[in-house]
């Protein structure tokens, strides 16, 4: 199995999940293998630092045309994505590809980029592939009215090195509310934040947001990067997890949370709205505050016990290997 990504050696959902699928791969003595920009010269993305850039294109047209694929899975939409994609036609190899990120709703947000032209790409992007692999019915709908063909629901799954084991933790007087990721403002977390005096907030993660939440929020705790045991603790050791993020199409930290038996709050939206069944592992509502509030309620070890039978990475990645292209499929 050959996949070609923009981002794989850094923290985000993106490389978490194919990661993941490598170490299942291994498992099963499946070859895996991923080609992404740290094998060649690379900058960092202006604007999103920690995103490699390849400024080698013709080195990676080079590699393929060395390893002459048969079949290959086109995981983001950027350079590499695009270096990839245009090899296949040439070639008329059959690729299946992801849509693992919002982009046409990051950059009307960030940069008023109208959602319709970033569409238009990714529409033409997707056009071709056997399948394209979206991670929940909210954003196969998305798409669907976008006008996307051939999707296919692709769901993620839990680590084990990331569930603590059960702790009871003494009562607090705040709320302990936490929330893991990208520390970016189109994470929305100046709605969690606003709330440090109603609530003992922890943000696990760094970004080009983090410097400015801290002068604004000096009352909540930013506890950089975790990870393995130290992050999975961190999990346990808090009473709910918020996810104020309006654009995300999952948020693997979202089912990291509930294997660890947090319930979530969030607004009702894609992401949450396909990973959290309100009145039991969470709730979603309009109002964030009121959404931590109705969490505290709810039974952790409920979450736990379903969550963990629910979201596994073998039960991905079979998802990803049944799609995956055989050889001989052509392209249209």
């Amino acid at each position: 199995m050959l996949i070609v990504t923009d981002t794989f050696q850094q923290t985000n959902g993106v490389s978490t999940t194919y990661k993941n699928l490598r170490r299942i791969a291994k498992s099963r003595n499946i070859r895996f293998q991923v080609l992404h920009p740290s094998l060649y010269r690379w900058m960092p993305l202006p604007f999103y630092p920690e995103i490699q850039l390849n400024l080698q294109p013709c080195r990676l047209w080079r590699t393929l045309n060395r390893m002459q694929p048969s079949q290959l899975h086109i995981a983001t939409e950027g350079l590499m994505g695009l270096v990839a994609r245009s090899w296949c036609k040439l070639h008329h190899k059959p690729y299946t590809t992801s849509y693992h990120t919002r982009f046409p709703e990051y950059l009307a947000l960030m940069w008023h980029i109208p959602a319709r032209w970033t569409y238009a790409y990714l529409r033409w992007f997707h056009h071709g592939a056997l399948s394209t692999f979206v991670t929940t019915e909210s954003m196969r709908q998305t798409l669907l009215n976008q006008d996307f063909r051939n999707l296919v629901i692709w769901s993620r799954g839990v680590s084990e090195q990331l569930i603590s084991p059960v702790v009871e933790t003494a009562p607090a007087h705040k709320l302990r509310v936490l929330n893991v990721g990208r520390v970016s403002k189109e994470k929305n977390l100046d709605a969690l934040c606003t709330y440090q005096d109603t609530f003992d907030i922890t943000l696990v993660g760094n970004g080009p947001y983090l410097n400015e939440l801290k002068q604004k929020y000096p009352r909540v705790h930013f506890a950089g990067y975790q990870y393995g045991q130290a992050l999975a603790e961190l999990y346990a050791s808090h009473d709910v997890f918020a996810f104020p993020s309006r654009t995300d199409t999952f948020g693997i930290v979202m089912i990291e949370a509930m294997c660890n038996g947090l319930p979530v709050a969030a607004f009702d939206v894609t992401g949450p709205r396909d990973v959290v069944e309100p009145g039991f592992s969470g709730a979603l509502h309009h109002d964030l505050k009121e959404a931590i509030l109705h969490c505290q309620v709810l039974d952790k070890q409920a979450i736990r016990q379903k969550a963990r039978s629910q979201w596994t990475w073998s039960h991905c990645f079979d998802t990803f290997y049944q799609h995956y292209p055989k050889s001989g499929r052509q392209t249209v």
